[in-house]
């Protein structure tokens, strides 16, 4: 089974994305095909520095391979290394209804919190299916959030396959149920637009205690019973604790006498043993960038082995071979 999953270069990694999109995705290598892409063209729609492009680029390359990311495995790119996704992008956007995109909830979502109406960020959809269609993906994992974009990108393929012939694969959503729900320092979810992320690898180990150290709880004094089911701390601790730990803490928060400052030290120091080897080999890797280019050079080597094959076919079918 062929498996595509990508993620914007639009700022530091944390432990949202890690356990959101980045675990899970490790998780696939060996028992599917694994196309892997880091989405700079999607982060163009809001991003504008291209110094912090470049960076924000290269540390999502060495992020992946610090965390596990085996090339052997994986099929790992830069999306602007794939100069057929925009030119797919545009044919499909031939067969594309603007009634379809004028229905898209994340374009509506993103220009409201005051985003530029650009035509990039309203045709979205169109590149994420170019992204998708381009290599015959099979299964795209999503986040409920991005399922209509994935419902879209069925609508487009099916559209051009009853126009043209049967040219692309009509890919299926893998939506986990299982994804943890990873609030931000302040209660809300994770997210680099809110300002309440805690860094993978981006903030030294003082600044990442220090962030730890902040996350919102309530008011319950040291000697109080607290819940752990509506506690942010117990909430990012469980994501690295194991269950003897879990309960643990809980027994803890049931006793009274345990504060949330206990708490956020427990977190600190989990944190630190699960990342401290993956921070080693990032400072390794680091050191060799030729190493990291020549992995995403590779890397859209073999992509474009198979989106040299997709797009022959489109162009044949809409009579531009």
């Amino acid at each position: 089974m062929r498996v595509l999953s990508g993620i914007q270069p639009s700022g530091k990694l944390h432990i949202g994305n890690y356990f959101g999109m980045m675990k899970p995705a490790l998780a696939l290598q060996g028992d599917n095909e694994v196309f892997l892409f880091i989405a700079n063209y999607h982060a163009l729609t809001s991003m504008g520095d291209p110094a912090e492009m470049r960076q924000f680029t290269l540390d999502v390359a060495l992020d992946f391979l610090a965390c596990g990311l085996d090339p052997a495995k994986t099929v790992f790119y830069r999306q602007s290394d794939i100069p057929e996704v925009n030119e797919l992008a545009w044919l499909l956007s031939t067969v594309t209804p603007m009634g379809l995109l004028e229905r898209g909830h994340s374009f509506k979502d993103k220009t409201a919190r005051g985003m530029v109406s650009s035509h990039a960020l309203f045709a979205y959809p169109v590149l994420m299916a170019a992204d998708i269609l381009i290599v015959n993906a099979n299964v795209v994992p999503v986040g409920r959030d991005q399922k209509q974009h994935l419902e879209m990108t069925r609508d487009i393929a099916q559209k051009f396959n009853h126009r043209f012939g049967e040219v692309f694969k009509i890919p299926e959503a893998q939506i986990r149920e299982d994804v943890a729900v990873v609030p931000g320092i302040d209660g809300e979810k994770m997210s680099k637009s809110y300002d309440n992320t805690i860094e993978i690898f981006g903030d030294s180990a003082g600044k990442t205690r220090k962030r730890i150290m902040s996350v919102v709880t309530d008011s319950k004094q040291l000697e109080d019973p607290k819940d752990p089911d509506t506690c942010n701390v117990f909430a990012l601790y469980r994501l690295f604790a194991n269950e003897a730990q879990a309960q643990e803490m809980r027994d803890n928060y049931a006793a009274g006498g345990y504060g949330y400052g206990h708490a956020k030290k427990a977190l600190a120091e989990l944190f630190e043993a699960h990342f401290a080897p993956m921070r080693e080999k990032r400072e390794e890797l680091q050191n060799n960038l030729d190493y990291v280019e020549e992995v995403l050079r590779k890397g859209a080597e073999r992509a474009r082995e198979e989106t040299a094959k997709v797009m022959g076919a489109a162009r044949e079918a809409m009579g531009l071979a």
